[in-house]
């Protein structure tokens, strides 16, 4: 064993790997907080102690024989992939070398009583004696979310060989085999490693003891004649190195044939207690239970509830420990949307809790971080609107369903709906985390959330609160069309209709009168080739008005908006139809393949086919929402069953397994997405959307109620109101306010009333006033015994 450090410190610049993963899969144990992720026939990222956290790039086996053969699985061999039961997330992987030289056959468990990952190996020759061949098993850590600065080394826990690493944060892993290793060493990625060494001598030549601080990586050759061809290799976790090494031991030790079978029943039983939506119109049972899976595994265990967006990088090849979150955080609203997903599955248990999960790292202010770690600390600092509000859904979907047992969410809800009312309408990003102003999605979960949290507050028996809220809501849906809706543009005569909702429309757009008027920038676009009209850029996302009860399906400018994003968002594939997210997107793979870097071209996402699917079914067209879930299935990878972020749209390109119809290397799985394939199949199966509140539709789409307010506040200064609305002046302290119709010929003075939520409001009798008045006024600040100094103005339209 060589004592010195290996060459070549401290290696290359560090790397995930490809996000386009055939299976996922972690114990239904809090014994064992270890999860693990599969593509090319091999483990990928491994996360411990949680879903946020992970700690290698990948673990696979290289082979080589005599002086001219070298092979390395993950690229040279094809696979053929199975569950080990339907809805189980433990995995049998056969790799057969396409040389067929070699074939290696996997089964892959986590030890359900400790933090191991075991994979039971057998090696077989396919040409010659198993004594001419050499097998090594090839480690990267990358521990706590970091390539750079790991140390590794060569160690034994009570006389057993292990290959070691840690890193500064206390974190240490430690990887054995049921048969002592024939040889060991740690070397730097791209220079001393095993790759290098073994690639070049074809065997094993260098014996490293240590690498200190560096991208690292370990190498293990199994000893194939003293195992028979057959082992299990085991790769533990700890906080010091005896207790990863302790841990490997155990799970050496056990049986591994009766460790895989109690991991399996652990989630056959999780299973049998799901609702059986298996046989819904074109369902495929076994993704049903893929998707069930998926979610439940997404969730973590030290905080219960905490569902991460996805256990992949997207593009992870060419991203580094610049991007620590990838997807392995917590998005409150992919976490909403994965817990409804369970909800409608029918393990209610799990979105409550969600929703406690939620209520414990909610802001003071009442808001949620854009996304967060586990513990609530932010990673991203963007304020999403709906990110507040479909808190609020969750939480009414639960009390609905009689399914919030003893939570008392009032207080939360409370909290969330005064940020809303006095933050929204604007949002700084929308729901695709990129522009500000009014989204009709965004606007689609404030008026429901405000709705449902006004729900809450009669059963708390705040019956003004209540009022205030619906007050709100009414006034914010009287305006959806005023502020996102476009007539008579080029895009319009296109497509022969009137007009249609915008994507979004910037904040100005109060100023200018009209989203045509104002410029939206785009990102993920060359500088010089974002800008543009705002109403030149459409989505979907106005089906959620829809979704939510706010619109009917039939209504003519819900029709006029379908009707322009097929025109503009709707990509024809091999699998069946896909929708953009927007038009100009630039959220995707470029056209040569290479992976989203800053700027790429966007391409269809499967979770908009099933929101797609959800207004089919409230239209009425149950076939074809039938039909499009049979194109949600169809585009899931057809290895391992995992909806992804993004689907190829266009033409093939094998060199990057990139085909058209099939999942792209965007995220992969993507929580949301399955979580839109269940409610999708619960919807089917009810006859009706599934998160459709009938308090929305009874108010906005029955009774027709409508608001005789306009409001205005500082951070929503409306220039102008409609002639007969009164206007309410909403604002954070107590006043007075005082104010004239007539350029302060004559004026009043009234005081502001408490709405009970921190905000302070008062009407102004302006709906008498006639088209082309002006409304002058001007505050009194109560607290502070002074005047704004400034006087404001509003129009009469």
């Amino acid at each position: 064993m060589n004592e010195k450090i290996p060459p070549g410190q401290p290696g290359v610049v560090p790397r995930w790997t490809s996000s386009a993963k055939n299976g996922v899969g972690t114990a239904l144990s809090a014994q064992s907080p270890l999860w693990f992720t599969l593509s090319h026939g091999i483990i990928n990222e491994v996360y411990y102690p949680d879903v946020d956290q992970a700690n290698i790039r990948d673990l696979g086996f290289l082979v080589s024989a005599g002086s001219d053969f070298f092979s390395e699985e993950k690229r040279a061999a094809d696979v053929k992939f199975a569950p080990l039961s339907e809805g189980v997330p433990g995995y049998r992987l056969i790799n057969t070398c396409r040389e067929k030289r070699y074939r290696i056959t996997k089964t892959v468990v986590t030890d359900p009583e400790r933090p191991v990952l075991l994979q039971k190996v057998q090696f077989e020759p396919l040409q010659g004696e198993l004594h001419a061949y050499n097998l090594y098993a090839l480690l990267a850590p990358h521990l706590n979310n970091h390539g750079a600065d790991n140390n590794g080394w060569v160690g034994n826990y009570k006389g057993v060989p292990l290959l070691y690493a840690s890193c500064s944060d206390g974190l240490f892993l430690a990887m054995g085999c049921s048969i002592p290793f024939k040889g060991m060493s740690c070397g730097y990625v791209g220079t001393s490693d095993g790759w290098q060494d073994i690639s070049q001598h074809k065997r094993m030549t260098w014996f490293y003891s240590h690498a200190p601080a560096g991208n690292i990586a370990l190498t293990a050759q199994i000893d194939l004649i003293g195992c028979d061809g057959k082992f299990v290799l085991a790769l533990g976790f700890g906080h010091s190195a005896e207790e990863a090494g302790q841990h490997v031991r155990a799970a050496l030790l056990k049986d591994f044939d009766q460790t895989a079978q109690t991991y399996i029943q652990q989630w056959q039983a999780f299973q049998h207690d799901c609702r059986d939506l298996s046989k819904v119109g074109k369902a495929n049972s076994n993704l049903y239970r893929i998707s069930t899976a998926v979610l439940k595994m997404h969730d973590t265990i030290r905080y219960s509830g905490g569902i991460i967006a996805s256990l992949s990088i997207p593009w992870g090849n060419i991203k580094g420990d610049h991007d620590l979150g990838g997807y392995h955080l917590v998005w409150p609203r992919d976490a909403v949307e994965a817990a409804g997903g369970l909800l409608a599955a029918g393990d209610a248990n799990s979105a409550r809790h969600t929703v406690l999960y939620l209520m414990a790292t909610q802001d003071d202010d009442g808001h949620w971080p854009q996304n967060m770690w586990l513990d609530g600390s932010p990673y991203w600092s963007g304020l999403q609107m709906d990110e507040t509000a479909l808190f609020i859904v969750l939480a009414d979907q639960l009390r609905r369903s009689k399914q919030l047992a003893s939570l008392d969410v009032w207080p939360t809800v409370c909290k969330a709906a005064a940020f809303i009312a006095s933050h929204g309408p604007v949002t700084q990003e929308d729901r695709w985390e990129e522009n500000s102003g009014y989204s009709p999605f965004t606007l689609a979960t404030e008026v429901v959330g405000l709705l449902a949290a006004a729900e809450f507050a009669d059963e708390a028996g705040e019956s003004s609160i209540a009022a205030y809220l619906r007050q709100i809501a009414d006034t914010w849906n009287d305006n959806i069309e005023r502020w996102t809706y476009v007539t008579n543009t080029d895009l319009a005569q296109q497509v022969g209709v009137d007009g249609y909702y915008v994507r979004i429309a910037p904040p100005d757009v109060l100023t200018k009168g009209n989203a045509a008027n104002c410029t939206l920038t785009l990102k993920n676009l060359p500088p010089d080739q974002a800008d543009f009209s705002a109403a030149d850029i459409v989505s979907p996302d106005a089906l959620a008005l829809v979704r939510f009860g706010l619109r009917p399906a039939d209504d003519p400018k819900i029709i006029n908006t379908i009707k322009v994003i097929d025109a503009v968002l709707k990509t024809e594939t091999n699998t069946g139809p896909l929708w953009h997210r927007y038009n100009h997107d630039g959220y995707g793979e470029h056209a040569d393949g290479y992976g989203f870097n800053g700027t790429g071209i966007g391409r269809g996402w499967p979770l908009l086919t099933g929101e797609r699917a959800h207004y089919e079914l409230a239209a009425g067209n149950k076939a074809y929402a039938q039909q499009l879930l049979a194109v949600m299935t169809a585009q899931a990878s057809v290895e391992g069953g995992l909806i992804s972020e993004q689907v190829w749209d266009t033409d093939d390109i094998p060199k990057q397994n990139l085909f058209n119809g099939h999942p792209s290397h965007s995220a992969r799985p993507l929580v949301w997405a399955h979580a839109e394939y269940i409610k999708l199949l619960r919807s089917l199966k009810d006859g009706k959307v599934f998160d459709m509140p009938d308090y929305a539709v009874q108010r906005y789409q029955k009774v027709k109620i409508t608001s005789p307010l306009a409001t205005w506040r500082f951070k929503h200064k409306c220039s102008s109101i409609p002639r007969g609305k009164c206007l309410r002046v909403e604002v954070l302290a107590a006043a007075q306010v005082h104010w004239s119709g007539d350029n302060w010929q004559t004026s009043q003075t009234i005081s502001t009333t408490d709405s009970g939520l921190c905000i302070y409001f008062a009407d102004l009798d302006t709906d008498k006033l006639t088209t082309n008045s002006t409304i002058s006024f001007t505050f009194y600040w109560e607290a502070a015994q002074c005047w704004e100094g400034t006087n404001f103005e509003v129009g009469v339209e």
